[in-house]
């Protein structure tokens, strides 16, 4: 017997769960893209925009995924032949450094695999290697959405100054824009990258950038920028139709002007404030479930876990068999361990992941908890007893 009738919750970290009152605004028809509410929409649009970033930095706006959005940002800063600095902790920075490379810029890599942070003293001494200040660019992923460990950018900034290197600081905030504290401008951070189907809480489509005047004049020495890529037009646009390289992505403004709306209401410290908190409640049932089984987080130490999605393993291939029981019986699709085994190798089957990012409230992160904790117990994997208890007190504590 299956209990997935209703509607079905999708806990994959992105896309997350689009709210009502943001597709009820994208559900009409096509509008004017030449006069009108459209076009007297953008100055809100760009400075709400800036508010969820923390800066009065500039934003452009792509027609593209979070792919997309490293993508631009690379267009704008970095020459082929050019050396970058890349720090990985886990597949999205090193799929980040991947594309430098392809648009030719050397990459010095710094793994840290996939269970750990980033290390500044690595950082730091790496950039004092650097006498001659080749390296342009350290990219860092805030929160990496396959290892879900959540990195202190504001160290990398201090690394950068300690060493006296010019370097860019560019930091990829797909994963953790609208779910985690992130000050752009405070923390010193040159370029920023985010996308629209996470913490924004709407469908993948846009791709965003933002960057400061720092970033903004190494984009003008550079002696090509291909004219959809530059960001100069779309950040400081002449005409409507410059702020997207051609016709607006119309109806996911509309949803974005609510999205906007949402987090202006709430607050960002309340939305930070949120997030982890019900990241606790998930930790606090994960930690009852791992007492008499196999179930791990990924990340151990509790301050470098992601507020918006949590990784977790079990012996294999149970994760598959759980997230196959919670999808077809009780209507919660989990996400698949991406970047913590080779997909299509039997260990692939060991992992999984939670999302809880952007639209997403106490009884949804219980439900989920819930048939996870059903499915545990119908496929007779080993497991503690009292998760769903567990959460439900770490939400109701003070």
């Amino acid at each position: 017997m299956g209990f997935a009738q209703g509607r079905s919750y999708l806990a994959i970290p992105g896309p997350s769960v689009v709210p009502d009152a943001v597709q009820r605004a994208m559900h009409r028809a096509a509008p004017n893209i030449y006069q009108g509410e459209l076009v007297d929409m953008m100055d809100g649009l760009t400075s709400d925009l800036r508010h969820v970033a923390q800066t009065d930095g500039h934003v452009a706006i792509y027609i593209a995924n979070g792919h997309g959005a490293w993508e631009a940002s690379l267009a704008n800063t970095i020459a082929p032949g050019d050396r970058v600095l890349v720090l990985a902790t886990g597949h999205f920075g090193l799929g980040w450094g991947r594309h430098a490379e392809a648009m030719g810029a050397k990459v010095d890599l710094l793994d840290f695999g996939n269970r750990a942070t980033i290390d500044p003293d690595r950082i730091e001494a790496a950039l004092r290697a650097d006498t001659t200040h080749e390296i342009k660019a350290v990219l860092v992923t805030h929160v990496d959405t396959s290892s879900t460990v959540r990195n202190d950018i504001a160290s990398v900034r201090a690394a950068l100054d300690a060493a006296g290197h010019p370097a860019l600081l560019m930091a990829d905030c797909i994963a953790s824009l609208g779910c985690e504290r992130f000050e752009m401008d405070r923390w010193g951070v040159d370029v920023m990258v985010s996308a629209s189907q996470k913490g924004l809480m709407l469908p993948p489509g846009l791709g965003f950038v933002w960057f400061n005047d720092r970033a903004d004049a190494v984009q003008t020495r550079l002696d090509r920028v291909s004219p959809y890529w530059s960001w100069t037009p779309r950040a400081k646009p002449e005409a409507f139709y410059q702020y997207f390289g051609g016709t607006a992505p119309t109806h996911h403004l509309y949803g974005l002007r609510v999205a906007l709306d949402m987090i202006r209401q709430e607050g960002l410290d309340a939305i930070w404030q949120r997030h982890a908190r019900l990241a606790g409640a998930i930790w606090a049932a994960t930690d009852c479930w791992a007492h008499d089984g196999a179930m791990r987080l990924n990340i151990a130490d509790p301050a470098l876990r992601s507020h918006a999605v949590t990784a977790l393993s079990l012996t294999a291939p149970d994760a598959t068999r759980l997230r196959g029981w919670t999808e077809e019986r009780a209507g919660v699709t989990l996400g698949i361990g991406l970047g913590m085994a080779e997909q299509g190798t039997p260990a692939a089957d060991g992992f999984f992941r939670i999302g809880h990012m952007g639209h997403v409230n106490a009884h949804m992160v219980l439900g989920a908890l819930g048939a996870i904790e059903a499915g545990l117990a119908a496929l007779d994997i080993p497991h503690g007893s009292g998760g769903v208890s567990a959460a439900s007190r770490a939400l109701a504590a003070d």
